[in-house]
């Protein structure tokens, strides 16, 4: 946890930028009956019937200090996924970077290991050392500042049935051009004596 919350602490760095990672799921479902419109007094009605039409994965890219996320969506969550994500964080998004300081989760595809799955031993060694990985503990995956960038594209723009993948990523991109165009920034405040004090109970005692 601290090595996470020491990281957040350094100044911002274009040489050395921080970028947060997380996924998380959306099925897409289509309304079997026309919604009752909205009327004085009351909200618009859905039927609670629906039609399943998949489920798509989000794989948020934060940049926290820059303003900037990208939301990948995929069919699947899997390692190669994961690795063309990293890939593309590399060679297009922060290309000038002389290193990128990578924070996730434990998931078991955020792993370099995901690179050799996906790319030859030279390429994923090269990706992989460009790449400072620091992981949130066991627990703590609220640590992460992508986990709240994709609570707030959860309750801006996907709180509501959407019917296929395609419509999923025009909404997703509209959504993420606004956020990039007003540069919104994450104001991270809990430090390590944050936690030494209100998390104390975590610490091991002497």
């Amino acid at each position: 946890m601290e090595d996470i919350l020491e990281v957040y602490r350094r100044p911002d760095d274009p040489k050395r930028p921080l970028v947060c990672i997380d996924e998380a799921s959306k099925q897409q479902v289509q309304e079997t009956r026309e919604p009752l419109p909205r009327q004085v007094g009351k909200p618009k009605r859905y039927d609670y019937e629906y039609d399943r039409h998949g489920v798509s994965n989000l794989l948020m890219i934060f940049a926290p200090l820059e303003g900037w996320r990208r939301v990948k969506v995929t069919d699947r969550r899997t390692s190669v996924d994961f690795a063309n994500c990293l890939k593309d964080i590399v060679d297009v998004h922060f290309p000038e970077a002389e290193q990128i300081v990578w924070v996730s989760d434990n998931l078991n595809t955020h792993k370099p290991a995901a690179l050799y799955e996906a790319f030859a031993p030279e390429e994923a060694r090269r990706m992989s050392e460009k790449l400072e990985w620091h992981y949130t503990p066991k627990h703590g995956s609220w640590l992460d500042m992508a986990e709240i960038e994709l609570s707030v594209l959860q309750r801006q723009c996907l709180d509501r049935r959407i019917p296929d993948q395609e419509t999923l990523k025009r909404e997703v991109e509209a959504w993420e051009h606004e956020r990039n165009q007003c540069a919104v920034k994450a104001n991270w405040r809990f430090t390590t004596e944050d936690a030494r004090i209100k998390l104390k109970k975590l610490y091991p005692s002497f």
